[in-house]
């Protein structure tokens, strides 16, 4: 593992524990963390030993969403001609979106542990995750429209089929803030925990069970699952199927079966 300006990266017990590390800045999202994820989940990506993802930010907040700064940089390389300006622009975005969806595209689950503020870019981040869970203290808002924008990063494409369209409509039109009880009620959130500390335990908790089971069974559902955001039932089952057919040929559905008759717990290769 390479050493990072914007986070903290460790492996241990199958875990990836992935840390937003900006504390002083409210964990903002300047330019090193849209460079730094995508490397890092590229490596998550290739290591088997790493078999979940937890995700985290350093301190009092999640992150506050993007680095007006970074913001401030961009608008100070726009020029007269509005053609390409149009051109630049566009180009960064598309750089930021590549940014997340090399999360949401990751073979391996990922849980994102919400303390404090997630704003704007940040909900963008969870959005692409597989799960998220929140502490007492946790404020969520799609802040963009606040600073005259539309969210341009994965919540307007993500969000909908996570807490209904209706809903993403009333949050993204308003930018009101809510707490981690709305978040849970609205299907943002899995679970609330008291504090932090509890927070990371029971995320922690909760990846060690996924990292116990078979890799090759986890990594095959999550592809079902994303596979299905796009697609017909019909044709979501004629592709486990195919899936399967090779799948199920692994070591990992015996050693599972095995384990099972015996009572005992099973262990997998990574």
């Amino acid at each position: 593992m390479s050493q990072y300006q914007a986070f903290t990266v460790e492996l241990a017990d199958n875990i990836a524990h992935v840390q937003i590390n900006r504390p002083d800045k409210i964990n903002a999202m300047n330019a090193a963390f849209w460079s730094e994820i995508v490397d890092i989940f590229q490596w998550i990506d290739d290591t088997d030993e790493a078999r979940v993802v937890v995700l985290s930010g350093a301190g009092k907040h999640f992150s506050s969403g993007i680095d007006l700064m970074m913001l401030a940089a961009v608008a100070n390389d726009l020029g007269k001609d509005v053609g390409r300006n149009a051109r630049l622009l566009r180009r960064k975005i598309l750089q930021l979106q590549a940014s997340f969806n090399a999360v949401d595209n990751c073979r391996k689950p990922v849980l994102a542990a919400i303390q404090g503020y997630c704003l704007g870019g940040a909900i963008d981040l969870i959005s692409a995750c597989d799960m998220r869970y929140a502490a007492e203290d946790a404020q969520f808002s799609i802040k963009e429209i606040d600073i005259g924008m539309a969210a341009d990063v994965g919540t307007l494409q993500r969000l909908p089929r996570i807490i209904g369209d209706g809903m993403l409509r009333e949050l993204a039109y308003t930018g009101r803030t809510f707490g981690a009880d709305e978040a849970r009620s609205i299907g943002l959130v899995n679970r609330v925990y008291s504090d932090t500390a509890s927070l990371l335990d029971g995320v922690m908790g909760i990846a060690r069970e996924i990292a116990a089971k078979s890799p090759i069974a986890v990594t095959g559902t999550k592809e079902m699952i994303s596979y299905m955001r796009d697609h017909r039932i019909d044709d979501g089952l004629e592709y486990v199927a195919t899936w399967n057919a090779a799948m199920l040929q692994s070591t990992d559905l015996r050693v599972a079966m095995a384990a099972h008759m015996s009572k005992q717990k099973p262990e997998f290769l990574d």
